[in-house]
């Protein structure tokens, strides 16, 4: 049964600036003019304009019979918003966020992220690069945007009626200051208990200094496929990318261990549950990682591309290359996962 409805804004990384991270969301047993999540904020009302040219019905709802159809804009979609969900602050995931703060209809609207993408985007809402238009305090009207902060202690948290969300800790790369934190979120339709997964940018566990993309695949897997069918995740760059030069993001070559990962861990916990039940003695890990236990061990599971690096050296959307390189070289591990493209403008349900 579907639960949830989303709206890909823009699933790009750059260079392109109309097309950078940015879904809107909603459940399916609940109306666009309900409310709205923005999860991820680089591109916003100038992308949409654009898709909404296009296809003007993406948000349609049912009119009565005695009502006239309302013309769906930018800006009355974004008065819909309620919340945004923010995986980290790096330009490219909450530019449009920052430009429309002062201007966005609707009421005040909460900001969700980590701590430390909080403690980030007060820097840019200071007065100086940008108004203070966001704040900790829902009761002060100057506060457009109000923080709301995620911990990383496997809880959930309610962010939405019938949607509560948990937030864990991944790696993008390392700077002068360290390793940089980004976010993967958890986000769960409460009724039904089905929820997916969704990367902010992330480097792969192969080269991390602090490897944390498997603590989130062991949380995922008791539940592929039937309670998680679908996980939103970045691969920045092209096959061949030197590692050097990888950034904090994933390739395909790196993008397929982490699938890999992903099996072993999901053949673990299923044997683990038969072991429970007293059907199967569990194995050793280093049982699992031949060909023939991982075969389809991901069956069921749809893996959507994103935040690939726009080049301008191929005819094609550099999205479906880099998907097509991830499809190529996952056929030979036969996992049976299905590799998708998230396109802007596109409508996916879950």
């Amino acid at each position: 049964m579907p639960v949830f409805d989303i709206v890909v804004v823009g699933s790009g990384g750059g260079l392109d600036e109309t097309n950078l991270s940015g879904y809107l969301l909603k459940p399916c047993n609940a109306s666009w003019n309900d409310g709205i999540i923005a999860l991820e904020a680089g591109s916003g009302h100038g992308a949409l304009g654009h898709i909404l040219k296009r296809n003007p019905t993406v948000f349609s709802e049912p009119a009565a019979d005695d009502e006239s159809p309302k013309k769906i804009t930018p800006f009355t979609v974004y008065s819909k918003v309620k919340c945004f969900l923010l995986t980290h602050a790096h330009l490219d995931h909450i530019s449009s966020l920052v430009m429309s703060a002062g201007s966005m209809g609707g009421d005040s609207k909460c900001i969700y992220g980590s701590p430390q993408t909080l403690k980030d985007l007060e820097t840019i809402f200071s007065g100086r690069i940008w108004p203070k238009l966001a704040g900790y305090d829902e009761d002060n009207p100057l506060c457009r945007l109000v923080y709301q902060a995620l911990s990383d202690d496997g809880t959930y948290k309610s962010i939405f009626p019938d949607v509560s969300v948990r937030n864990a800790t991944i790696s993008h790369g390392k700077n002068e200051s360290g390793i940089y934190e980004s976010s993967c979120f958890f986000v769960k339709h409460v009724p039904t208990g089905h929820e997916f997964i969704f990367f902010g940018d992330v480097e792969p566990d192969s080269i991390a200094q602090n490897p944390r993309n498997v603590i989130v695949w062991r949380a995922a897997a008791p539940k592929i496929p039937h309670d998680l069918s679908v996980i939103f995740i970045e691969c920045s760059y092209p096959a061949g990318r030197p590692i050097d030069a990888l950034y904090g993001h994933l390739s395909p070559e790196h993008l397929v261990q982490e699938m890999l990962n992903l099996a072993t861990e999901v053949v673990l916990a299923r044997s683990s549950s038969r072991a429970k039940k007293g059907r199967l003695r569990k194995k050793k890990k280093k049982d699992m990682t031949s060909p023939e236990v991982l075969h389809n061990a991901l069956a069921g599971l749809r893996v959507y591309i994103m935040h690939c690096k726009e080049t301008y050296t191929s005819d094609r959307p550099i999205n479906h290359v880099i998907s097509d390189q991830c499809r190529d070289l996952l056929k030979p591990h036969n996992l049976g996962v299905e590799i998708l493209t998230a396109d802007q403008g596109m409508q996916i349900i879950i």
